[in-house]
């Protein structure tokens, strides 16, 4: 890292001025943290001056890139309810209870898909990649904190004016199939450390007339006419559930039967629907399967279909059920070769082991960076023991198996709060834009940006990280 001394002191303290701005606009929204992580004294993350750029191609693939992923959950979703082979269901059913299964398939949320959807894009040399998929995503209540305090400093944005929070209040809206209706956004406890920014957008929602309250589960009110809240003492019968949970956590959620049973006899609506199959990571697996090939294409269409198997990294199911002598694992070859067990991969050199291992879904692993496994960033014995164990968990918590990717690096600017400048590092960046859908429409309501210091393996929220929005670059 290195202080920037080529620019003119007025655009310094220009830069030095954002700065502050930014971080007092997340003091003040009480966010001084990053997604996911605890309110802390000091900072969690880095401030830049400005937001991070991007060029006009990258943003019109991501404009693409939602109606693509719209497509994909619809098609996924037909798959798994009414076309698809057993060994779909099979695989997507793995250590859910039957009970969830069932009302996963009930009529009355059939047709419901996701409306938020993020997708995790690693920015490589080649280009970029998706590694994840995720429809209950943190983080945009933080995003929508940032871009507001970009904007006020002059800044035109991806999804400006206030993009989050219009799309979140537009998807809201249509979801109720009203324009006036109350949206109650529950937190569990499992997911507290996003209670600040879920109460922060719910504030900002009410700013642009939409009744929108951040709650804990125990706070509902279950009545025969529907869902209640309380707020100074007056019941408020809630017409969207944000589900702000993960479903694997049910039994540990105060009154999520409750919630549950309203969204069955259709008194509210619940975002995103029961519907644990729509959340696995192995999703990207079933895009990448050559005996799919045919339904995908018929599905979401030639041009969407190749785009997302360019954007999609290569995605594999660890089954540890065995492969019949004639056959190999389908797409993945190892020395050179295809295999017909995954224990082969046990014992792999530090180059060969370039692999990242994590759990599917379904699994309190399966969030964050909890239980991903860089193979190349530990022994050789430790990276055969994590290969073994998740063969091993296939029957309750399958694992997926993807390539490690570099990610090309970036030049980033940020305001070094010790020294009060403006310093530069060499930063590896990982983009997550935010769709929100209404009616077959995903719109693309912003880009948050993190760009980590080159020699960390894994891209997140962390105290090194500078966290931003996305502007277009200048055509």
């Amino acid at each position: 890292m290195r202080i920037a001394t080529n620019r003119p002191h007025t655009e310094t303290d220009k830069a030095i001025a954002a700065c502050k701005h930014v971080g007092e606009s997340l003091r003040s929204a009480k966010l001084w943290g990053a997604p996911g992580e605890k309110p802390r004294e000091g900072r969690t993350h880095l401030v830049s001056p400005e937001p991070f750029e991007i060029d006009e191609a990258m943003l019109r693939l991501l404009v693409d890139l939602g109606y693509a992923l719209h497509a994909f959950y619809s098609a996924v979703n037909d798959l798994y309810l009414r076309v698809g082979p057993d060994w779909v269901r099979e695989y997507l059913d793995i250590g859910k209870e039957e009970d969830l299964i069932r009302h996963s398939r009930m009529n009355y949320q059939k047709r419901a898909l996701p409306r938020v959807i993020r997708p995790d894009i690693l920015l490589t040399p080649e280009g970029p990649i998706i590694t994840e998929l995720d429809s209950v995503p943190g983080g945009f209540g933080h995003l929508d904190c940032l871009s507001a305090a970009y904007e006020r400093c002059g800044f035109e944005l991806v999804g400006s004016p206030r993009g989050v929070q219009q799309g979140f209040a537009s998807m809201i809206r249509d979801a109720a199939g009203s324009n006036d209706p109350v949206c109650a956004i529950i937190v569990s406890d499992e997911s507290i450390d996003y209670l600040p920014e879920m109460t922060y957008l719910a504030a900002e929602l009410q700013q642009v007339g939409l009744r929108a309250y951040t709650i804990r589960p125990r706070e509902v009110v279950f009545t025969e006419s529907g869902l209640m809240i309380e707020l100074e003492g007056e019941r408020l019968r809630v017409d969207v559930v944000y589900r702000f949970f993960e479903l694997f956590d049910l039994p540990n959620i105060p009154k999520w039967e409750l919630v549950a049973y309203a969204a069955k006899h259709r008194l509210t609506v619940v975002t995103p629907p029961y519907k644990p199959f729509l959340e696995e990571k192995l999703l990207l697996a079933l895009l990448h399967a050559e005996t799919l090939e045919d339904w995908w294409r018929n599905s979401i269409g030639e041009e969407r279909y190749r785009l997302l198997k360019q954007l999609f990294a290569p995605t594999w199911i660890l089954d540890n059920r065995p492969v019949p002598p004639h056959a190999h694992i389908s797409g993945f070859r190892w020395r050179n070769k295809p295999i017909r067990d995954w224990r082969e991969i046990k014992n792999g050199t530090q180059k060969e082991r370039r692999l990242v291992l994590k759990p599917s879904g379904f699994s309190p692993l399966a969030w964050g960076s909890r239980g991903v496994k860089v193979g190349h960033d530990m022994s050789q014995d430790d990276w055969a023991q994590v290969v073994e164990e998740a063969l091993e968990s296939f029957g309750s918590t399958p694992y997926v198996l993807q390539p490690f990717y570099e990610t090309a690096l970036h030049r980033v600017r940020y305001y070094d709060e010790s020294t009060e400048d403006i310093r530069e590092m060499d930063a590896r960046v990982r983009l997550c834009p935010y769709y929100f859908t209404t009616g077959d429409e995903a719109t693309l309501a912003g880009i948050l940006a993190t760009a980590c210091p080159k020699d960390k393996k894994l891209i997140h929220g962390m105290t090194d990280a500078v966290m931003m929005p996305c502007r277009a670059s200048a055509v």
